[in-house]
């Protein structure tokens, strides 16, 4: 098995856990290092917690880079997943380190901080990878290759969503660790709802499309009374192709849990895909019925087969996408395969999501005109 040290993810954390259990899943990472917290008193206890020897638990990631960097039987690879500001100096100290780094999104807290990191990122020999774990899903897999394959011909139409209710009352008021740094730009960058679930969808309309909007204009809203970032964002796309599209992400409309939805639309076909429901694709061929593909069933393509782990009938959901990005990063870090050679999402898409966070910011600013995305 591969060494994974982890930086975040500590007591009362949220991701740490599902990225701790995604990357067991397929039996090819076990957790033998971490600075779990910033706090050194709450990094060791949850390394008890957690079963990581105690000469293994470190105070700061700093010490934790160097210190695995010169054992014998160090880390293969570090999982950060902190809050977003902190990403940046952690990934640089690892990579500098010779370590390999699955980050969380988005990829920092500013789009100078981004290029900066890039540049790190391109110079390290060690791999880069983001974990924009909706990428993993079967039937997304399944969707991307359909329309690379031409069947929904010439891309006219994207439409993307990813709205949830979580943060219709100021509970970042009350303490709540995950609301509090959300939505501290301190913490979490220009971004609010834009870079929490934004990115998601914006990065799952990339993936599928193979294209990236050249244009947008966005319309950011606070709707939450003293709350400093967005909790709700209508985005309109202009793609070089002619394509358009919209993009909708929310945390205050009330009703929705995890409404990530996926919609490509071009002159042969279109496609519908949403998270809630992840086995299912529906596709439907110009002047045909709609249809109904299944992950696991007599629909799928081989590029949702290398990723289905279960017969069909059988829900997989959000922990296996996440284990198959770990499972894609490990085949990598054994075979020394380059991580733009596979389906990972790397420093170029985590570029992306800060250019379309940064674009949004400026947009709005701006009386949500158009703006490029640069």
């Amino acid at each position: 098995m591969l060494k994974l040290g982890m930086v975040g993810g500590g007591q009362g954390a949220f991701i740490g856990a599902v990225h701790r259990m995604a990357a067991r899943l397929d039996g090819h990472w076990e957790i033998v290092a971490g600075a779990f917290s910033s706090d050194p008193a709450r990094a060791h206890a949850s390394a008890k917690e957690l079963g990581v020897a105690s000469d293994r638990s470190y105070g700061s990631y700093a010490e934790m880079a160097q210190a695995e960097a010169a054992r014998d039987d160090g880390i293969d690879a570090v999982s950060i997943v902190t809050p977003n500001h902190l990403h940046g100096p952690i990934t640089k100290a690892f990579l500098d380190a010779g370590i390999a780094v699955i980050c969380d999104k988005p990829l920092t807290a500013s789009l100078e901080e981004a290029q900066d990191l890039a540049a790190t990122v391109k110079a390290s020999k060690a791999p880069f990878f983001l974990t924009h774990n909706y990428t993993g899903y079967p039937m997304i897999r399944q969707a991307r290759a359909m329309v690379a394959a031409g069947e929904l011909g010439k891309i006219r139409v994207v439409q993307a969503e990813y709205v949830q209710d979580w943060l219709t009352d100021a509970i970042e008021e009350t303490g709540q660790k995950q609301a509090a740094w959300r939505t501290d730009p301190a913490q979490s960058g220009a971004g609010g709802a834009i870079g929490d679930i934004g990115t998601h969808a914006f990065n799952l309309a990339q993936f599928v499309t193979g294209q990236t909007p050249s244009h947008l204009a966005a319309d950011l809203a606070s709707f939450v009374p003293g709350r400093r970032l967005d909790d709700n964002a209508h985005i309109m796309l202009r793609y070089d192709s002619g394509a358009k599209g919209m993009l909708w992400a929310s945390q205050v409309s009330v009703g929705n849990e995890n409404g990530l939805r996926l919609r490509v639309f071009g002159d042969k076909g279109g496609l519908e895909w949403e998270q809630e429901n992840p086995n299912y694709l529906r596709f439907t061929p110009h002047g045909e019925p709609t249809r109904t593909l299944t992950r696991g069933g007599v629909g799928a393509n081989d590029a949702a087969a290398a990723v289905t782990r279960i017969p069909g009938g059988h829900p997989e959901g959000y922990l296996e996408a996440f284990a198959t990005l770990y499972t894609e990063a490990a085949a990598v870090l054994r075979e020394g395969g380059n991580p733009s050679d596979t389906l990972i999402p790397g420093i170029d898409a985590g570029l992306d999501g800060m250019r379309f966070i940064d674009a949004c910011v400026r947009s709005s600013q701006g009386n949500a005109g158009w703006v490029t995305l640069s």
